[in-house]
């Protein structure tokens, strides 16, 4: 459903919020090996995430990345997406078709559009904070150990 690109940068927000609630910075070679990335394309998507204000970029000694916690409740899911993935996840076609639409419909079309409103629903009112804290409380985790 998402992008392979989407999916790492959203494990690595939450990865990046988590550690930022205990007060840690963290690199993006980190990051690469907690969310199960490849670094360089690890590196690629936190500078996008960067430049767009969903994390803070600190250079120098003591760097890393991070986000304020009181910015936690804030960063919405669908944010994340919209910057790696844009809005094509609520647009698409649900069998691939390049021309399926209202009067060209594919087969699962009125299925599908459900599903997508229920997607973006949930994308639009999940938060970072509430995320992050089923990874701090250990309800939830980020890779298999």
């Amino acid at each position: 459903m998402f992008s392979k690109a989407c999916e790492y940068a959203i494990r690595s927000v939450i990865f990046v919020a988590t550690s930022s609630m205990k007060g840690e910075r963290v690199g993006f070679k980190e990051i690469a090996k907690e969310v199960g990335a490849p670094e360089a394309f690890t590196a690629k998507i936190l500078q996008k995430l960067a430049k767009s204000g969903i994390i803070l970029s600190i250079k120098g000694v003591g760097g890393g990345f991070e986000i304020p916690v009181e910015g936690l409740k804030e960063i919405r899911l669908c944010e994340i997406v919209n910057v790696i993935d844009g809005d094509s996840i609520y647009k698409g076609c649900g069998l691939g078709l390049p021309k399926c639409s209202e009067t060209h419909p594919c087969p699962v079309h009125e299925k599908f559009k459900e599903i997508r409103e229920n997607l973006r629903q949930m994308l639009e009112t999940t938060t970072i904070e509430e995320l992050s804290m089923g990874i701090k409380s250990g309800d939830t985790f980020l890779k298999i150990q």
